[in-house]
C-alpha cells in the first residue's frame, strides 16, 4: 500500500465515521473530506471544484426544481385524485398509495413524491381509522423502490451513470435502470400490499402536530366548464364528503342564501360558500373544477393600481408577479379589528386577495369580502410574499409557520406536466444529454411560470448538490492512487475468492448496508470506485457492479436516517427507531433475492 492509498482510506475511513456519527450535516462532512484531499495533495487545487460542473449534479439540481413545480402546480394531486379510490377500505387505499408512490417516484423525486401524498395518506388513515403508520411506512417504502426504475428517480442512479462516464462507456440511458430496477420494485411493491403492511408497528402519533386552524370558510365560483354546474347541491355534496368540506351557502347575483335546499341546482356563475381543512381547500376545489372568487382578478393586476407611496408596495416588478398563499392570525391588537377587506381596500390598495377564513367554527352570513376581521381569525392571504409580510407587519398579524397551500391551477398542471414529459423524453430518446434536457426544462419551467422564479432556488436541496459535487473529486482521488482497485482485489481475494458472482452480491449487500446507516447518494460515491475495481480485478462487465450500486444505494429500509422518506414518515407516524425493521429486514432480503439474479440477467457477467 502506498502512501497515497493509506491517506485516501484514512480519510475514507473518517468521513463514513462522521457520516454515521451524524452530528455534522452531510453536507459539511463531505466538504472537508474534500478539503483534506486537497490539503493531502490527492485532489489538485485547480480541481477540488469541478464537481459542481458535473452532469450528475446538474440533473440532481434541476429534477427537484421541476419536481417542486408538479407538485406546486397540483398536476399530481390531479393524478393522485384520478387513481385512488374514493371510498375504498384499508387494502385497496394502501396498495394504491403504494403504487402510485412508485410510479410518480420514477419520474420525479422520490422525496417529492413522498411529500405529495403524505397528506392523502394521512387523511385516509383517519378516515379509515387506521394508525396513519400502516400507510406511510408503506407508501414510502414504495417510492424509494420506484426511484430504481429510471436515471432521474433517485440521486445514486445518476452518480452511477456519472462513475460510468468516466470510464469512457459513456451515460447509461433514461430507461437503463429499469430491467432490474422494475423487477425489484415491483417485486418489494407486491410483497408490501401482499404482506408486509402487516408488519408495520401500530402506532399513532403523539399529539397533533402544528397548529390547529379548524375550518376555512371561502368563496369558489362555479365556471361554465365546472363539474358543479348542473347538479343539484346535495350531488355536490356527495363529492366533497371524501375530502371532509361542505357547501355552507350559496351566492347568486350578489345575493347570500344561507341553508340553501339539498335540491337546488347550481348554475354557471353562482359561487359557493364552502367549509374545509386547510389541507383539503384545493382538494375541494378540484374536484368540482371550482375558482377561488377572491383570487379572480390578478393580484399583479391589482397591485398596478397603487399609489407609487404605498408602504407595503414590492420592491420590484419581479416579486409583484411572484403570488404566494401564506396564512396570517389576527392580534387583538391589529388594526384589522371589525374591518373588512373591502373596508381597507385589500385588493387595489395592497395587491392582495383574502381567499378564505377560519373563526374557530362560527359562521357568518356575510360576504366574505364585507366580513368584519376578529381577533384570532385565521386569514388565506394570495400575493406576492414580501407584501404579505409587510402587510402583516404593518396591521398587526403573525404568520404561521409554512405549509404546504395551494391552489390548483389548471393551466400551470398541463404546461408543468408538459414540460416534465419534454424534458424526459429529450433525455430518453438520446435527443440531448439528460444534464442539458433537464436544464431546458427549468429555463421553461421559469419562462412559463409554473415555479416563481425565486421559488425555483428554494426547490434545490443545497446540501445534497454540495455532498455530490464535493465527494465526485474525492471518488476521482480513489481510482487515480489505485485505492478502489486495492479495495476490490480485497474484496474479491478475501471474501469472494474470486467467484464473480459472489463478488457482485457482496456489492449489493455491503451497499445496502452502508445506506441504512449514511446518506443513500454518499453511499453511492463511496461504492462506485469499489465496484468498478472489482470488475477490473474480475476482468468482468463492471455495468453489473454499477448497476448494484445503484440498487444497494437506493435500498434503505432498516432505519429512519438510511433515506430522507424513512425520516419524513418518522413523526407523522408516530414511529420509533426500531419501528422500521419489521417491515424492511424482509424486504432487503427479497431485494437481494430479486436483484442478484436480474442483474445477471440485464449485465451479463
Amino acid at each position: 500500500m502506498t502512501n497515497a492509498q493509506g491517506l485516501i482510506l484514512a480519510i475514507l475511513g473518517a468521513t463514513v465515521a462522521l457520516f454515521l456519527w451524524g452530528r455534522w450535516r452531510h453536507d459539511m462532512v463531505a466538504m472537508a473530506a474534500l478539503l483534506a484531499c486537497v490539503a493531502a495533495g490527492l485532489v489538485p487545487a485547480r480541481e477540488a471544484f469541478a464537481g459542481f460542473g458535473h452532469p450528475a449534479v446538474v440533473t440532481v439540481a434541476c429534477v427537484l426544481v421541476l419536481s417542486r413545480a408538479l407538485q406546486a402546480s397540483g398536476a399530481v394531486d390531479a393524478l393522485a385524485r384520478a387513481v385512488l379510490p374514493a371510498a375504498a377500505g384499508p387494502l385497496p387505499t394502501m396498495a394504491a398509495l403504494t403504487v402510485l408512490g412508485a410510479v410518480l417516484s420514477a419520474f420525479m423525486n422520490n422525496v417529492g413524491a413522498l411529500a405529495l401524498l403524505m397528506p392523502v395518506a394521512v387523511q385516509s388513515a383517519a378516515r379509515l381509522e387506521l394508525p396513519p403508520a400502516r400507510l406511510l411506512m408503506p407508501l414510502a417504502f414504495g417510492s424509494i423502490l420506484g426511484g430504481m426504475v429510471t436515471l432521474i428517480g433517485t440521486p445514486p442512479n445518476l452518480i452511477v451513470s456519472g462513475f460510468r462516464a468516466q470510464t469512457g462507456a459513456g451515460t447509461f440511458g433514461m430507461f437503463d435502470f429499469a430491467p432490474v430496477g422494475l423487477a425489484v420494485a415491483a417485486a418489494g411493491v407486491a410483497f408490501i400490499v401482499a404482506v408486509g403492511w402487516r408488519l408495520v408497528p401500530a402506532r399513532r402519533p403523539h399529539g397533533d402536530e402544528g397548529f390547529d386552524t379548524a375550518a376555512y370558510l371561502t368563496e369558489a365560483r362555479v365556471g361554465a366548464r365546472s363539474k358543479a354546474a348542473g347538479l343539484t347541491l346535495r350531488e355536490i355534496e356527495r363529492e366533497l364528503d371524501d375530502v371532509g368540506a361542505q357547501v355552507v351557502g350559496l351566492v347568486r347575483r350578489e345575493v347570500r342564501v344561507t341553508a340553501p335546499s339539498p335540491g337546488r341546482v347550481v348554475r354557471a356563475g353562482d359561487i359557493l360558500v364552502v367549509e374545509a381543512e386547510a389541507e383539503s381547500l384545493a382538494d375541494a376545489l378540484a374536484r368540482l373544477g371550482l375558482e377561488l372568487e377572491e383570487a379572480q382578478p390578478a393580484a399583479g393586476d391589482a397591485a398596478a393600481k397603487r399609489g407609487a407611496g404605498d408602504a407595503a408596495a414590492p420592491a420590484d416588478d419581479e416579486s409583484a408577479r411572484e403570488i404566494a398563499l401564506a396564512e396570517l392570525v389576527v392580534l387583538p391588537a391589529s388594526a384589522l379589528v371589525n374591518r373588512s377587506a373591502s373596508d381597507i381596500a385589500l385588493r387595489t390598495r395592497y395587491g392582495l386577495n383574502l381567499l378564505a377564513v377560519s373563526r374557530r367554527g362560527r359562521r357568518s352570513l356575510t360576504r366574505l369580502r364585507s366580513l368584519a376581521l376578529q381577533p384570532g381569525d385565521l386569514l388565506l392571504m394570495q400575493g406576492p410574499p414580501d407584501t404579505i409580510a409587510e402587510f402583516a407587519s404593518a396591521m398587526g398579524c403573525v404568520p404561521l409557520a409554512g405549509r404546504e397551500l395551494r391552489v390548483p391551477d389548471r393551466r400551470q398542471a398541463i404546461q408543468a406536466a408538459a414540460v416534465m414529459a419534454a424534458a424526459v423524453g429529450g433525455a430518453a430518446f438520446g435527443l440531448l444529454p439528460a444534464a442539458i434536457a433537464f436544464a431546458a426544462g427549468v429555463l421553461a419551467t421559469m419562462a412559463l411560470r409554473t415555479l416563481a422564479p425565486r421559488a425555483v432556488y428554494d426547490a434545490v436541496d443545497w446540501p445534497v448538490v454540495v455532498l455530490l459535487a464535493a465527494l465526485i473529486p474525492v471518488a476521482g482521488a480513489m481510482q487515480t492512487t489505485g485505492t478502489a482497485d486495492l479495495l476490490g482485489r480485497w474484496l474479491l481475494e478475501g471474501v469472494a475468492q474470486g467467484h464473480a458472482v459472489v463478488a457482485l452480491a457482496l456489492v449489493l449487500v455491503v451497499t445496502m448496508c452502508l445506506s441504512d446507516l449514511m446518506n443513500n447518494a454518499a453511499t453511492a460515491a463511496v461504492m462506485c470506485p469499489v465496484a468498478l475495481g472489482a470488475a477490473a480485478a474480475l476482468g468482468v462487465n463492471a455495468d453489473a457492479f454499477l448497476m448494484a450500486v445503484a440498487v444497494g444505494a437506493s435500498c434503505a429500509f432498516l432505519t429512519p436516517i438510511g433515506h430522507q422518506n424513512n425520516t419524513l414518515i418518522l413523526g407523522p407516524g408516530g414511529l420509533r427507531f426500531g419501528d422500521y425493521w419489521p417491515l424492511g429486514l424482509p424486504l432487503e432480503v427479497l431485494v437481494v433475492a430479486v436483484g442478484v439474479p436480474a442483474l445477471l440477467l440485464a449485465w451479463p457477467l
